[in-house]
């Protein structure tokens, strides 16, 4: 069944309805789902960083130069997305940041032989000459 379909006879948001989907799965001809994020398909651009830009006011030709193999329909076509489902997207963006924060919460402190590695080739690193 087409997604749009499959929305409309659900009841449910359309972040919703795409985890039901799986990987790979199309949301809209200009947004894909690959392994739980959202990327402009065909690219590892995430709509992410699109949001985050047009967020910020960078104009979607200035995003487009920034992002290899994006053509200005799909920075057009992301940002319409976004501004379509935007309670949606916002709460994706905020479980996207609290998952960051988790993941940093529970990194490994570097090892204390590499610390001392780095310490000494701090000490011993000699100072630019002017």
């Amino acid at each position: 069944m087409e997604w749009r379909a499959k929305f409309a006879d659900s009841g449910c948001n359309i972040f919703q309805i795409i985890e039901g989907m799986g990987s790979g799965a199309v949301v809209s001809e200009h947004i894909e789902q690959r392994e739980g994020v959202y990327y402009i398909p065909g690219t590892r651009v995430s709509l992410d960083s699109l949001v985050y830009a047009f967020r910020e006011g960078t104009s979607p030709e200035s995003i487009r130069e920034d992002f290899d193999g994006l053509t200005l329909a799909d920075v057009y076509g992301a940002i319409a997305f976004y501004l379509h489902h935007q309670t949606e997207v916002d709460a994706y963006l905020l479980q996207r940041r609290e998952q960051w924060a988790e993941l940093e919460r529970q990194g490994t402190p570097t090892s204390p032989s590499l610390q001392a590695r780095l310490e000494h080739a701090r000490q011993n690193a000699s100072l630019p000459r002017q």
